[in-house]
């Protein structure tokens, strides 16, 4: 009974931890280049992937990358662009934009990669897990799909999350704790496969334009 109790007290505690992070911590200070941004992403050909020969900028070099508010307004310009830090060991290239060809028909996502830094754009958000010069490795960003009021201002609730490769298999752990694995995606032949907590599996297929449908971002 005694241990019956203490494991109730601590899931009672972890999950008063989590429901405060989300709902009641204060965000960080927005560290992305302005000029990222204020640019526009839909005019790149995302065929066109940068060789990440070490000729320029390393991971740690870049300001992390924040969702500026609850949700950007209109689709950035990439965080890593002028990253070329070669892939780290065991991490598969899965760089460029996508887009849902079975599931989530039509979700697309930019995703970049150089060094052990990853960047998930999509839906509003920025994912941006790894070294960089300005904050923690996990992400720091917003679920821009779920907004309210709260105390008269609009809020929307903080995500934290690692991004790290196991097994050829980008894992996605909601507050970066391992139990709670949230996402999982991965190469299949010329496909990227997204498997998320719900248990749905969506397929996507790489576009090397932006749609234009997606130039302002709509909530998953």
């Amino acid at each position: 009974m005694r241990f019956l109790l203490r494991m109730c007290l601590v899931f009672v505690a972890v999950f008063a931890a989590a429901f405060w992070y989300v709902f009641f911590s204060p965000r960080p200070p927005n560290m992305t280049d302005p000029a990222t941004l204020a640019g526009d992403g839909s005019l790149i050909d995302y065929c066109q992937l940068p060789e990440l020969d070490g000729s320029g900028l390393k991971a740690a070099d870049i300001p992390k990358g924040n969702t500026p508010g609850c949700r950007y307004s209109h689709f950035p310009l990439p965080i890593l662009a002028n990253c070329t830090e070669p892939l780290a060991e065991g991490v598969r290239d899965i760089r460029g934009l996508w887009i849902g060809v079975s599931g989530k028909v039509g979700h697309v996502e930019r995703i970049e990669q150089c060094g052990s830094r990853t960047v998930v754009t999509s839906s509003g958000i920025i994912h941006d897990y790894g070294p960089n010069s300005t904050g923690v490795l996990n992400t720091n960003d917003t679920e821009g799909g779920v907004r309210f009021t709260l105390g008269g201002k609009p809020y929307c609730p903080r995500t934290s999350a690692s991004m790290i490769w196991e097994d050829g298999i980008l894992n996605f752990y909601a507050f970066g704790l391992t139990p709670l694995l949230a996402v999982r995606r991965y190469p299949d032949g010329d496909a990227l496969v997204w498997e998320y907590v719900d248990g749905s599996i969506t397929r996507m297929k790489r576009i090397c334009q932006l749609p234009e449908e997606h130039k302002i971002p709509k909530p998953r």
